[in-house]
């Protein structure tokens, strides 16, 4: 006999308001998991196997922490942290840390545009510069030109790029026991390319454009929205409002530590066990899995470069832009029209000029990757220790500065970048 499921009209419902909590944390979660995070992640699985699994779990609460108070800064004080910085702190450092984070990020977008260029010739053969030009060009022009809340469910929508990676770690044969073993009780082995290669992963995974972009959307929300406010103005919204960026911030840094997990055992699974232990960029680990897991994990797996990239790109661009014009106090916001912007969106437009620019001139793209990991961690360090003595003002965050355990978890994560980066001068 058979026993028809009975129809739950509430059940869409459910599934919209669910959908309606994820924003900024979802879209900031997903965009780590850019083509040069592929890349870091691809490499720790080839060249440690499994050893290395554990970073994620490591990492994950200390990157959602961070970017929760990233999220209050923004919801609390209806402005990004640029803007915060330049009214409570010196102008010095505040140009310091934007200087620093335009080359970094402008570096990182022609790093992604490359890869995704070089994905896409992979995939169906043509010039990866003109696929580069293409990508620069639509990213662009969609970011500036879409209005907001399309513009915003267009990224919600491309977060759906990461599952390629879910798909390709089921594709291939795992010994998941053996994973799941590595990864609870490491063995962890102090030396040099080990250390090395966990200051990459978490200098990858805790990146400074992340925490001024998911600060400066929930500003944007705020603004764009006619019932919004700032929550030192409406008080009676806090929980609710707090409630949501939790779960915004939890489920969107849970979803990235997933896929680079995934990415891990992937490249762990094929390459390490074929003896191919040094991958440098996402094009040869999508290659280099062609003739080991087949056509069809190489196909996925290169799908999901030029996917992942279509949403960093404009998460770089854009926090590029909300700190430089926070910083000199030009009117910004993607909820504003360009004509309203001018400044603003030229600095998205010419920040994804300069990144694909970098594909066309003699720049090694492995040592720019570098200087760009060096950077962050300059910038990530001072950066952290800013928010952490931000939220704890009254004159700033008002009743909403931050409850003891997050608090808590804040400082560790700036302690664990500050370790990254002290192991990553000593190591280099």
């Amino acid at each position: 006999m058979l026993f028809r499921r009975r129809h739950d009209p509430q059940r869409p419902a459910r599934w919209r308001g669910v959908l309606h909590l994820l924003g900024p944390g979802l879209i900031t979660g997903a965009s780590d998991d850019d083509p040069s995070g592929i890349a870091t992640y691809s490499q720790t699985g080839a060249q440690f196997g499994y050893d290395l699994g554990w970073v994620m779990l490591f990492s994950w609460p200390l990157l959602a922490a961070i970017q929760e108070i990233s999220a209050r800064i923004g919801r609390v004080t209806g402005k990004g942290i640029a803007a915060n910085i330049r009214e409570h702190y010196p102008l010095a450092l505040l140009r310091a840390i934007v200087a620093l984070l335009l080359v970094a990020n402008i570096i990182n977008l022609g790093a992604d545009l490359g890869a995704m260029g070089d994905a896409l010739r992979l995939l169906i053969g043509g010039s990866s510069g003109v696929y580069v030009v293409g990508f620069a060009v639509l990213c662009a022009t969609l970011e500036i030109f879409s209005r907001y809340d399309r513009y915003v469910r267009v990224l919600k929508w491309l977060t759906l790029s990461l599952f390629a990676y879910v798909a390709t770690v089921l594709i291939v044969e795992v010994p998941w026991r053996e994973v799941l073993y590595r990864t609870l009780l490491p063995e962890i082995i102090w030396q040099h390319d080990y250390v090395l290669v966990i200051v990459a992963v978490l200098g990858t995974t805790i990146s400074p454009y992340l925490f001024f972009w998911q600060a400066s959307e929930e500003a944007e929300d705020e603004r764009v929205k006619p019932d919004g406010h700032r929550l030192t103005e409406r008080s009676e919204e806090s929980r609710r409002e707090i409630r949501r960026i939790e779960f915004d911030t939890y489920v969107g840094m849970g979803l990235s530590h997933i896929v680079a997990f995934c990415i891990i055992v992937t490249t762990a699974a094929t390459l390490h066990q074929h003896g191919i232990t040094d991958i440098q960029t996402s094009e040869q680990a999508a290659q280099a899995l062609r003739p080991i897991a087949g056509e069809f994990a190489f196909a996925v797996f290169a799908c999901g470069i030029v996917g992942t990239g279509l949403l960093a790109i404009p998460v770089l661009a854009g926090s590029a832009a909300y700190a430089l014009a926070e910083a000199m106090q030009w009117t910004y916001g993607l909820g504003r029209r360009p004509r309203e912007a001018k400044a603003f969106y030229g600095t998205i437009a010419v920040a994804t000029l300069i990144g694909m620019a970098i594909n066309f001139v003699r720049i090694d793209p492995i040592k720019a990757l570098f200087w760009t990991a060096v950077i962050n961690g300059v910038v990530a360090v001072p950066l952290m220790i800013v928010m952490m003595l931000m939220t704890m003002r009254r004159d700033i965050m008002g009743e909403f500065t931050l409850p003891r355990p997050l608090w808590v978890m804040g400082w560790l994560s700036t302690a664990a970048m500050a370790l990254a980066v002290a192991a990553m001068f000593a190591t280099s």
